[in-house]
């Protein structure tokens, strides 16, 4: 996370030293001297100012926040500053604050010098202001880049660096013009002078800034301003301080708000032969704001042709400065556009189809002899640009009529249906691209036959949620009919050949999913059709685009051999794409830091809501706990996590942008929501959000509209209840105790080392305590009872020491519950009942919540590991094993590195639970197997089978012998594929790795690849290792599919110090392979988090520090924070454990 900028803070920067001066025509004495002898002239200042502030009113942006004094001291006019630079040459005089400001002082200024009296002031005033403008015009971008190169050197009074910035006297250059730049001190404390690394100083720009109309006219008033000070104040001492208050460096990265697209025109072609694309693209722009130029986002990689603007009966071509840096793209006019207007923009562009897996990508299919290219596009979150000149911000929505050039036996795909499609020849094509027009170069496209492909119109689009396909494409069709309007729309899902036959499935989903999605919206959903494209090379699981949905193979391809898990994920996620359909697409957030406005609702509706009513066997209302609000928690435990709002902003906030998608946006962001629909009832909530996308249809959204709608719905203030879990950081920990009257609840903030500093555990949460109580055998919940942002509270409860309650019930709120040893113990017996009145949520809340607590050193581990043993042996839900299992694992994971006794200690702890419930079911599936019973199944044989269990691992030996020797995998049920391949790579030699080998270069589905590759990064031999990571660090393994291998290997405690060592080796290489992609975050996490020692943080501290960290400062400033917490834990615990396994039998006293 790339913190902001503090917005109380300004840097003063003064202007001393020589002056080169022109030719001073008139003399400065000499024109200072005639300057003064004019009356008139503050009265004129004071009426112009008058004038211009009376003018600018009426303008659109008038309402906009200003700060219209631009001195210290008071609120002094311009009139002010005349009479006191006159009257008192040393008068401390401060900075000019905004680019309003700036300009109507120029202006005020240019209006004061034409009303003088004196032709001869008159002339040196033109002449003065006449060579800076030539001379900014010839010098503009010399000066800029220049600038851009060289970050101002700053050094205090005392002459101490500040944050290794070099001390001395930085001399700017504009034309003959000369001055040095020295620091203004006398208001800044340390903590200010502390941020000047990331403020750019005076007039310096972000590195590669191109020229805009705002630096223009900043430039210039810094000059003009400068010459006025040198002449009014000969003698002064005191420097001019003005320029950058609290410097908003996302500037460089947002666009100019000066036009604003209403409508693209786009013609793409596409030559899969070849790997290019070429196309031309017509934007509709409307004026917000009069501007002289016009700022639009183009990609590093894209080529463009000159530029054609028309407006106003006027037409110029023009050439086009790019920004290569920053991606971004300018055309200066001739003349101004005025607020209000419209203006068309015609631009060509061109580029490679690459393998990157963002922008116009391509991928290559092969099937029964035939193979070959096929494109698609990425552009969540900033990667439109890549593909096409647009405006890549959420907020900028317009409408786009797109078409496609593409070879006559390939499919042309887009977010609307097809209106019409013909034949076309090379002047068509050249027609179609405007090459004449634009001068650009026409395409070469061979002897090849091509058709284009005309879309409908789009309704209003946020560009990264455009999209298209190109390809040999296969598809299966289906429909649903609308239950509001009783529209039939029709579906499709597309693949390569090799695939289709794998596609019914996903879109089966689609077909049961949509009806729902509209009764329980009461909004239709608007398109004429949703298909989905499947990929076999995809950076994200999946994208939302509307109308044309985009994913893995391995995320939408299901078949019989898939099993279980494979199938549960395949609806899940197609059902949390087509959420996306009203959450991001009808409704899109405004801005990257409302992200979780999209993501946060498809997961709860398409993950929970909608999946519970179409697969209620699946239970994943259930399932959202070990899903999602566990692994939530565990990252906002972390001191380096992030709020679910978060801004976004500064320099390097492309890359925060991409660092912001994930478990706190998507898994925290539901789960806060999941505990609002809780605490208010599921229809309430579910109005409340149907009144939210009504009132914002195709429009844009922040936080406050979402609360505004549900407040509605429910006549409660919903910001007021919700803001603290949205804005802040962090969750609470609830400490409870009793006695005999009463129950005592506080909360603190909940930190994975367990140790907030006081100014860490300033927030108070607005927590819903659900308190479940059990009385002569009938089960009852109080939802209304809140800790309503108070630290503590007391509740009366008659003889609250022996009753039996619990907080949180169902496990509905966002925190943890610490209860007292004794509560603990008597939860613990309650709910191993065989007819407990703890629900299933209930059951896997104690134990998730124990474990957390003991690992961070709130408890001791004894207590969870006795709540493990008390519930192992009766459990029968498979949530709660998989809760129980996970946490286990994690101990052997954290424990990796002490005794052999205590690991084989820790094993057999593990074993004793799951191998009896192993062999208990046996590896056989029956055809009336529950979901649950399957599921149990397969958590006991991979915890067995983990643990090192001796039957269960001869069990896996059998079912595999046949695949090692025949490749048969026919004794492999699915649901077990991956288990039974991993342990046998882990327990077998090179025949069973060269079996699991094989299966990844010729899988029967893409689950077989996935599992296979989670097997090759599980063997124990040392040379397999490194054949392994030979193998992934090459270019055999697609980019995409590198991530399997990290979890694998990072998770094998023989391999993951190799792992680290390569990672390190390579690692330059990776991150140029990886460049724009959302999975490089993940390998860093996966690569480091798994270790357990502060000196293995310092190792990988020091490392990074030769290295840019700006893709990816937050998942590596989390994975310190976790090998931090573990060691903190294994120090704090590894005596607590080994005496627990001794005082339980399983490790010798």
């Amino acid at each position: 996370m790339v913190e902001p900028p503090h917005p109380g803070y300004h840097l003063e920067i003064g202007i001393a030293g020589k002056i080169d001066c022109m030719d001073d025509p008139g003399g400065v004495r000499a024109l200072l001297a005639k300057l003064r002898e004019q009356d008139e002239t503050p009265k004129n200042l004071e009426r112009q100012h008058r004038e211009i502030k009376a003018e600018r009113s009426q303008r659109p942006w008038a309402s906009a926040p200003k700060r219209p004094q631009f001195f210290q001291g008071g609120n002094k006019s311009r009139y002010d500053f005349w009479q006191a630079t006159n009257e008192h040459p040393s008068a401390d005089q401060s900075k000019l604050r905004g680019e309003q400001d700036q300009m109507e002082f120029l202006e005020a200024l240019d209006i004061a010098k034409a009303r003088m009296k004196d032709e001869s002031v008159q002339k040196s005033l033109r002449e003065v202001r006449l060579r800076l403008l030539m001379q900014m015009r010839e010098k503009q971008l010399e000066f800029e880049q220049q600038l851009a190169r060289e970050r101002a050197e700053i050094v205090g009074r005392d002459g101490e660096k500040l944050h290794g910035i070099n001390g001395g006297r930085v001399q700017a250059q504009f034309g003959r013009w000369t001055w040095d730049v020295l620091p203004r001190w006398d208001h800044l404390q340390h903590e200010q002078r502390c941020m000047l690394e990331d403020v750019d100083i005076a007039m310096r720009l972000p590195t590669g800034a191109e020229p805009t109309s705002s630096s223009f006219v900043s430039v210039i008033v810094y000059c003009v301003t400068f010459i006025l000070q040198r002449i009014l104040s000969p003698f002064s001492s005191q420097p001019l301080a003005f320029m950058s208050s609290s410097v908003d460096e996302s500037k460089w990265f947002r666009l100019p708000s000066d036009v604003r697209p209403t409508h693209y025109d786009l013609t793409i072609l596409s030559d899969l032969d070849k790997c290019r694309f070429q196309g031309v693209v017509k934007v509709s722009l409307e004026v917000e704001r009069g501007t002289k130029q016009i700022t639009f986002n183009a990609g590093k990689a894209l080529e463009l042709s000159d530029v054609l603007v028309s407006f106003e009966q006027h037409e110029e071509r023009l050439s086009v400065s790019q920004d290569k840096e920053h991606e971004r793209a300018t055309v200066m006019l001739s003349k101004d556009l005025r607020p209000g207007s419209s203006v068309n923009l015609t631009a060509g562009f061109r580029g490679v189809i690459d393998d990157s897996m963002m922008g116009f990508y391509r991928s290559s299919w092969e099937h029964e002899g035939r193979k070959g290219n096929y494109a698609l596009t990425q552009f969540e979150p900033t990667s439109a640009r890549r593909a096409f000149p647009s405006w890549d911000e959420p907020e900028l929505k317009a409408t786009i009529s797109m078409r496609m050039v593409h070879r006559d036996d390939t499919v042309a795909l887009g977010n609307m249906n097809v209106e019409q499609e013909h034949s076309v020849d090379q002047q068509g094509i050249d027609r179609a691209l405007e090459i004449d027009a634009l001068h650009f170069t026409s395409p070469e496209l061979g002897q090849s036959a091509w058709k284009l492909t005309e879309f409908a119109t789009t309704p209003k689009i946020s560009t990264y949620l455009v999209a298209w396909g190109n390809g040999e494409f296969e598809y299966i069709e289906g429909s649903y009919t609308s239950p509001l309007t009783q529209r039939k729309v029709p579906m499709r899902v597309y693949t390569t050949p090799e695939f289709i036959h794998q596609a019914r499935f996903a879109l089966e989903v689609k077909e049961r999913i949509l009806p729902v999605y509209e009764k329980v919206f009461d909004v239709e959903y608007p398109l004429p059709k949703l298909d989905t494209l499947v990929a076999a090379d995809f950076d994200a699981g999946a994208m939302e685009n509307w109308g044309l949905i985009t994913g893995r193979t391995s995320i939408f391809l299901y078949d019989k051999k898939s099993g279980l898990a494979g199938k549960k994920t395949t609806a899940a996620v197609q059902s949390h794409e087509v959420a996306h359909m009203w959450f991001g697409d009808i409704a899109t957030m405004a801005w990257w830091d409302n992200l979780w406005l999209n993501e946060a609702f498809a997961t709860l509706m398409g993950e929970v809501i909608i999946l519970d009513r179409v697969f209620p066997e699946w239970k994943s209302a259930s399932q959202f706990i070990n899903d999602h609000l566990n692994r939530a928690l565990e990252l906002d435990a972390k001191r380096s996590s992030h709020p679910v709002e978060i801004p976004l902003k500064g320099d390097d906030v492309e890359h925060a942008i991409n660092q912001v998608f994930d478990a706190i946006s998507y898994s925290k962001g539901a789960s806060v929501l999941r505990m609002l629909s809780k605490l208010i009832g599921e229809e309430t909530f579910l109005k409340g959000v149907s009144i939210y996308l009504k009132k914002h249809l195709y429009g844009n959204t922040k936080t406050r509209d979402l609360w505004d709608g549900i407040s509605q719905a429910s006549g409660r203030d919903i910001d007021a209840i919700m803001s603290s879990w949205v804005l802040k950081q962090g969750f609470p920990v609830l400490s409870v105790s009793e006695d005999d009257q009463k129950i005592t609840v506080r909360q603190n903030r909940f930190l994975s080392t367990g140790d907030p500093m006081p100014e860490e555990d300033e927030t108070l949460w607005h927590v819903p305590l659900a308190i479940k109580k059990v009385e002569n055998g009938k089960t009852s919940v109080d939802y209304g009872l809140t800790l309503e942002a108070e630290r503590e509270k007391q509740i009366e409860y008659p003889n609250a020491k022996d009753a039996v309650w619990k907080l949180n019930a169902d496990t509905m709120g966002v925190y943890r519950v610490a209860y007292t040893p004794e509560r603990l113990a008597l939860l613990g017996k309650v709910a191993a009942q065989a007819e407990s009145p703890f629900t299933v949520e209930d059951r896997v809340g104690l134990v998730s919540d124990a474990w957390m607590l003991a690992k961070a050193n709130y408890t001791k581990t004894s207590s969870a590991l006795t709540l493990t043993k008390l519930l192992g042996a009766e459990e029968k839900s498979s949530l709660v094993n998989q809760a129980m299992a996970q946490n286990l694992a994690s101990v052997a994971s954290v424990w990796w590195e002490q005794p052999k006794e205590i690991r084989d200690a820790i094993n057999a702890y593990r074993a004793s639970i799951y191998g009896p419930l192993a062999k208990k079911l046996t590896l056989e599936f029956g055809e009336d197997d529950s979901v649950d019973l399957r599921e149990l199944r397969t958590t006991a044989v991979g915890a067995a089978a983990a643990a090192g269990d001796e039957w269960t691992l001869n069990e896996i030996a059998k079912r595999f012998a046949p695949l090692r020797d025949h490749g048969d995998d026919s004794k492999i049920h699915p649901d077990l594929l991956r288990i039974v391949l991993s342990q046998s790579v882990r327990q077998g030699g090179e025949p069973e790795y060269e079996a699991a080998l094989n299966m990844y270069k010729k899988p029967d589905t893409p689950a077989h690849k996935t599992s296979a590759m989670y097997a090759l990064g599980s063997t124990r031999d040392p040379k397999l290792i490194q054949r392994t990571l030979d193998f992934v660090f090459s270019e055999q393994v697609k980019t995409q599919d590198i991530m399997y291998f990290f979890v694998s290997l990072s998770s094998n405690t023989d391999a993951r110090r190799d792992l680290l060592h390569r990672f390190q080796k390579d690692f330059d290489h990776l991150v140029g392979r990886f460049e724009g992609n959302f999975s490089l975050a993940n390998l860093i996490r996966y690569s480091l988090s798994v270790f357990t020692s502060e000196s293995d943080a310092q190792q990988i501290e020091a490392f990074f520090e030769k290295h840019d960290k700006s893709k990816f400062s937050m998942s590596l400033a989390q994975s310190l924070d976790s090998i931090r917490a573990q060691a903190k834990w294994l120090e704090a615990d590894k005596k607590d454990v080994q005496n627990w396994l001794q005082d339980t039998g399983f490790l010798k006293a």
